[in-house]
Formats: structure tokens, C-alpha cells, sequence
């Protein structure tokens, strides 16, 4: 939950940078990232809810506030994402062992859910090394950034 918390706090700092360089589209893209990793977390909260646990809340740490490109964004985004995976299937692999079958069962949604966040950041970093410093490119993407829907 906390890791989710995080991302939220990490989504809308860089949604900040891009507002900074007047990259809206990709700002857009961020703030609605951020939403996202605000439910995912209402998610871990209300299943610790449900399954009688504790809810603790603790820290969240100040994520980095400045990067030097779109490109670097993304490659810390794309970086994230690897550890938040890396982060659920560790827990994947205590529910498992220790038999919790109702967390097993909740926390599949994560694991698809990662494959998405992992695929579509990674995607973006893609588009953006092929971009290079190509100006023009970086303003179509910040335009096709700018159309992601809110779900």
C-alpha cells in the first residue's frame, strides 16, 4: 500500500516537471498515472479492511522533483514499475507460502495490472529514444500523451 502511496507522490512529481517545461500532454498523462496509483493503493487499504488486518500508515517518502528530459522521466517510470512488479510478486510469494488464498486471488489483479504499467511506460521510452533530441517528435508525443482517456 505504502509502494502505491509512493507512486502517486512519484506520478505527480513528474506530472509537475512536465507542467514546468510546458509538456501538457505528457503532464496529463502523469496526473492521471498519479489517480491510477491512488486507487491501486484505496485497493490494498480496503482489502486489509476487508480481511480484518490493520491498516498502519507510515512515511511516504519525498520522491525527486527534477530530471533533465521527458527521456529521463520515463526511464525513472519505466525503473519504478520494474520494482513495484518486483515489490508484488514478493508478496504474491508470502501469501502463497503462507496459504492466504483470498490475498492470492486479489493480488492477480496487480500482476495483470503491472504487465499494463510496465508495457505503457516502457512504450513511452521507446517512442522517446527514437525521438532523440528531435523537437517535433517530442510535441506530437506531448500531443498523443495529452488524449489518454481517464479511466
Amino acid at each position: 500500500m505504502g509502494k502505491e502511496f509512493y507512486s502517486h507522490y512519484l506520478y505527480l512529481s513528474m506530472a509537475t516537471y512536465f507542467e514546468s517545461v510546458n509538456l501538457r500532454g505528457f503532464a496529463s498523462w502523469m496526473r492521471i498515472q498519479a489517480k491510477e496509483e491512488f486507487e491501486h493503493a484505496m485497493k490494498f487499504y480496503e482489502h486489509i479492511i476487508e480481511r480484518r488486518g490493520k491498516v498502519v500508515l507510515g512515511t511516504i517518502q519525498a520522491p525527486p522533483a527534477n530530471w533533465k528530459s521527458a527521456r529521463e522521466v520515463f526511464e525513472d517510470a519505466f525503473e519504478h514499475e520494474k520494482k513495484v512488479t518486483e515489490s508484488i510478486h514478493k508478496i504474491l510469494d508470502t501469501a502463497r507460502a503462507g496459504k492466504e488464498y483470498a490475498t492470492e486471488v486479489f493480488l492477480q489483479w496487480f500482476v495483470k495490472e503491472q504487465v499494463e504499467e510496465e508495457g505503457s511506460t516502457s512504450e513511452i521510452l521507446d517512442k522517446l529514444k527514437l525521438a532523440g533530441r528531435e523537437t517535433s517528435a517530442l510535441f506530437v508525443l506531448d500531443a498523443e500523451l495529452g488524449k489518454r482517456p481517464s479511466k
